[in-house]
């Protein structure tokens, strides 16, 4: 063959390649850079982990490939960029709850900051849509012309349904008290007793759920009362009037009084978690009346066991978008667990061990929230070693996922500890107390209301960058970072 009729067949062989199909399928796959999933054009930052349960690396192919793990990352699967940070609210918190309006403001309960040594409700305003660290500001919001001074218990819930702030105050355990505004903290009503008799009190919980009789929505509340199990009470007319306290379990129910957060449903279920009624495991507890009656729901912690900690009465649950409940637990290796229930609780998931591949030795101070169907978020603090207390956010948006990737984010810096409190996130500690919370923004921002410790000042966690929670998968808009420079 002549040098020229070589350099014709070559011509040839180039010009079928360029036209596809000469030299068979085109679909020869994107490059092994651009088929990495994790590839987000730039590095992902200090403190992000992607991972599945157990602990597993995801970005370690041979350890997903030793687990058995079939990655598929795609649809609500899919990765984000993630960072996460924190914002001050410029006064101390303890026990922080939290709330969030569709007006974007986010609330927090400040214990003995507000008028005459009342517990403060914190509306910080701008930080949803903030592009500055300028345009966020928190004031004290409760100013009523006879505030409730004495509080031994602060505790601050927004009305998912009608944006109602409700403020629940327990009085040196002689009374109970409940506070409302539907202004955003501009007015509040008259102080009304919870009910009346009532038990001896601790440890309040309240929510909402739609179907109220004389309110769009009806109110529950339960407290550790002198009883074998949670004493609950209900208020179908937004919290004005109290039924008589009833036991928030079965009535042979043996659980003990200390109840994690209570949630209220779309379809109007209400759902709490603790310790099941033998005094072992965790359980949801589940009302489709109202809250006039109680079932229990093991959890399955029988492989994970139970925390043997000062916050181990609480397995945390939320509801998301489409009604399915979504738990958390601490195990008896001090990690967190969460399971999910499609059926309202009767069936649960396979328990899987939630945190990053970070070097954590122990976690504590659980806390669930939920936006779209299996889309959830976690919070809790974590010990890397020497008691350096840190606060973590995992992020699940498939949660029914055969393999659902999670992203956690380490809300402060390193050199930024919330706590160096001995065995902080297994005791009461701090402004942190018993409790935490979350919530999920309109846009699907989850929020983590915790405190720093550290300089004793409330903060709200997020992620400044991420996956959004609510409505079609895709990326948050970006809000600057805070940190410390905010306290």
């Amino acid at each position: 063959m002549s040098r020229i009729q070589s350099a014709l067949i070559l011509s040839i062989l180039m010009l079928c390649t360029s036209l596809m199909g000469c030299l068979g399928s085109d679909d020869t796959g994107p490059s092994s850079v651009d088929d990495n999933p994790f590839n987000f054009g730039r590095e992902i930052p200090m403190g992000t982990w992607y991972h599945y349960a157990g602990g597993i690396d995801a970005l370690n192919s041979s350890v997903v490939l030793e687990a058995n793990i079939t990655a598929n990352l795609t649809g609500n699967n899919m990765p984000f960029w993630t960072h996460g940070s924190y914002y001050g609210i410029g006064m101390s918190t303890f026990e922080p709850t939290i709330g969030i309006t569709s007006a974007d403001n986010l609330y927090m309960s400040s214990w003995g900051n507000g008028p005459g040594g009342a517990t403060a409700v914190v509306q910080c305003t701008g930080l949803i849509e903030m592009t500055n660290l300028s345009d966020y500001s928190c004031a004290n919001v409760y100013n009523p012309l006879l505030p409730v001074v004495s509080s031994n218990d602060p505790y601050i819930y927004v009305d998912k349904w009608t944006d109602r702030i409700m403020k629940f105050d327990m009085h040196a355990l002689a009374a109970m008290t409940v506070e409302w505004s539907d202004d955003e903290g501009a007015s509040w009503k008259p102080v009304t007793l919870s009910t009346s008799p009532y038990s001896v009190q601790d440890h309040q919980t309240i929510t909402s759920a739609p179907g109220g009789a004389l309110h769009p929505t009806t109110w529950v509340y339960c407290v550790n009362g002198n009883a074998p199990m949670p004493l609950c009470s209900i208020s179908e007319d937004g919290g004005w009037n109290w039924s008589p306290e009833v036991p928030g379990a079965p009535l042979s129910c043996q659980s003990g009084g200390l109840s994690a957060h209570l949630e209220g449903a779309e379809n109007g279920n209400f759902y709490r978690g603790q310790h099941g009624c033998d005094g072992d495991g965790y359980s949801i507890y589940r009302s489709t009346n109202g809250g006039l009656t109680w079932t229990e729901h093991p959890l399955p912690t029988g492989d994970t066991g139970t925390a043997d900690t000062w916050n181990a009465e609480e397995a945390q649950v939320a509801i998301d978008d489409e009604n399915n409940v979504h738990a958390m637990w601490i195990g008896s290796d001090d990690m967190p667990y969460y399971a999910y229930s499609r059926d309202d609780g009767d069936s649960w998931s396979d328990a899987m061990m939630i945190a990053p591949p970070a070097g954590l030795i122990g976690t504590g101070f659980p806390v669930v929230t939920a936006g779209s169907a299996g889309r959830v978020a976690f919070g809790y603090v974590g010990d890397t070693g020497g008691d350096v207390w840190n606060g973590y956010m995992t992020i699940m948006t498939d949660a029914f996922s055969q393999n659902p990737l999670l992203t956690t984010v380490q809300i402060n810096q390193a050199n930024d500890p919330l706590s160096t409190e001995a065995g902080c996130g297994y005791n009461r500690c701090g402004g942190l107390g018993d409790f935490l919370d979350m919530a999920v923004d309109q846009y699907g921002r989850p929020w983590f209301g915790l405190s720093h410790n550290m300089q004793d000042i409330g903060i709200f966690a997020t992620v400044t960058e991420g996956p959004i929670l609510r409505g079609d998968i895709g990326p948050l808009n970006v809000i600057p970072v805070g940190g410390n420079s905010t306290l």
